[in-house]
């Protein structure tokens, strides 16, 4: 049962209900998730913006997703693991890579490498080995794409914890978590 409510679009404030719209115009639907957001405009907009910033820099969509099924996946965000499944989908991830993508493996080695390195940062908080950042770099990826890497996971380790805080329902197919 959920611990956090959702707002109705139809009875949000102004400023939630712009908030909402726009996602909705985005996605075709108003997920549970930022629905629930919503009942702090400032929450739902910090999201969608950092959300909308990391989408301008040089990582791929496709990347940012399986980077998400490993923060779902290490953090046991079931609402984000079955999201990330849909929205890797639209961005083009193989359904092999959106099923290896929780546990940190993709076909494509600069991919795996990230998501290795995604990991890394997740479960050391941050404290990545000198190795770890020099294999994240070996596989072609810059400083800025580094951050963007982390940036991700900062983001995603932010929508896992709000939804594993709200128990938020799943209004996407869902799927099993990898064990990790």
């Amino acid at each position: 049962m959920p611990r956090l409510a959702v707002v109705n679009p139809d009875t949000a404030t102004p400023a939630a209900k712009a908030l909402l719209d726009k996602v909705d115009r985005a996605l075709g639907v108003t997920p549970n998730m930022m629905r629930a957001m919503a009942s702090s405009p400032a929450v739902l907009d910090a999201y969608l913006s950092f959300s909308g910033a990391l989408a301008k820099g040089g990582l791929t969509g496709a990347l940012r997703e399986q980077i998400a099924l490993v923060s779902a996946a290490e953090n046991s965000c079931e609402y984000c693991y079955a999201a990330h499944h849909v929205l890797g989908a639209r961005a083009g991830v193989s359904e092999a890579d959106l099923a290896a993508g929780g546990r940190a493996e993709a076909a494509d080695p600069k991919t795996a490498a990230a998501l290795r390195f995604a990991r890394s940062v997740i479960r050391t908080k941050g404290f990545v080995s000198d190795a770890e950042l020099a294999e994240v770099r070996e596989a072609g990826y810059s400083d800025g794409e580094v951050g963007e890497i982390i940036g991700a996971v900062a983001l995603n380790v932010f929508t896992n914890y709000f939804n594993s805080v709200g128990h938020t329902e799943v209004d996407f197919p869902a799927k099993t978590l990898p064990t990790v």
